[in-house]
């Protein structure tokens, strides 16, 4: 029942800090130490396509790449390995999926109730496409499918008047440029979450529970090569959906913007 230590060193990141036009009650919070919680948790609620992960890696290794800590485990919920006490943990990281929350397996029920005792543990969480959904089910929000259709590719993320002033966001444009493959999207937010991003598809893209918890219904830790390998992968579904995979692939393109939100979560499980 142990987590999984991730043995590989990491480069280190630099460190961002605030600009005055951010809000400092929320980054003084989010910052707020945590004594002898020393892992952060990768919570792992699925898996790429096959040959990518033997090719790149899989979601863990891309999203421990991101945050460049020393200290990551992970632990394959989806696998049925179980999760630790959340109280003794630095921060968390939760994975997409190809499963759906509407679902309902066990394993993602179960970690759905997980992830509300970490929230009430005031442990910081970015939850990331799935885990996105999960965090919002779990608290009461609404998941469905989305109300447009499937989102692939390479995506503009406008980010709302408290979004720009989120320590998430720290360093970033207004419009975020990052990578996205989702069937669900969060339909209605929970109590007292608050709306950081959207766009055309989804207004739901990011929000923020309280003030260390965070949901991205895009994928951070996906380069521009991991969202190029999904839409070559699926050229004749996103054909017969009525998409249009060569205009596609025509927009993917280097981005900086989901590393540095993997930094700044870094950052703010780990302040210097």
């Amino acid at each position: 029942g142990t987590p999984r230590r991730r043995g590989r060193s990491r480069p280190s990141f630099c460190l961002f800090a605030p600009e005055s036009s951010t809000s400092c009650r929320l980054y003084a919070a989010a910052r707020r130490p945590h004594d002898a919680r020393m892992t952060l948790l990768i919570v792992k609620t699925g898996s790429t396509m096959p040959h990518l992960a033997a090719e790149r890696g899989d979601y863990e290794d891309w999203i421990e790449a991101g945050l460049g800590l020393p200290d990551v485990e992970t632990v394959a919920v989806e696998a049925g390995e179980p999760l630790p006490d959340p109280s003794s943990l630095r921060g968390v990281v939760v994975t997409g999926s190809s499963a759906l929350v509407t679902d309902r397996l066990d394993w993602s029920e179960r970690t759905g109730e997980w992830l509300v005792k970490a929230l009430e543990a005031d442990v910081p969480m970015l939850c990331i496409c799935y885990g996105h959904q999960l965090l919002a089910d779990a608290l009461g929000g609404e998941v469905g499918p989305n109300r447009r259709g499937r989102e692939i590719g390479a995506i503009d993320v406008a980010l709302t008047d408290v979004g720009r002033a989120d320590p998430l966001f720290e360093g970033l444009p207004e419009t975020l440029r990052v990578s996205s493959s989702h069937r669900q999207q969060v339909l209605g937010l929970p109590d007292g979450a608050v709306a950081l991003g959207q766009n055309d598809m989804d207004p739901h893209q990011a929000y923020r529970i309280g003030d260390r918890v965070w949901g991205v219904q895009f994928h951070p830790e996906w380069d521009h090569e991991v969202i190029r390998a999904y839409l070559e992968a699926r050229r004749e579904i996103l054909r017969e959906e009525g998409l249009d995979p060569e205009a596609l692939l025509a927009r993917v393109a280097p981005s900086p913007h989901g590393v540095r939100i993997l930094q700044n979560f870094a950052h703010l499980t780990h302040p210097a």
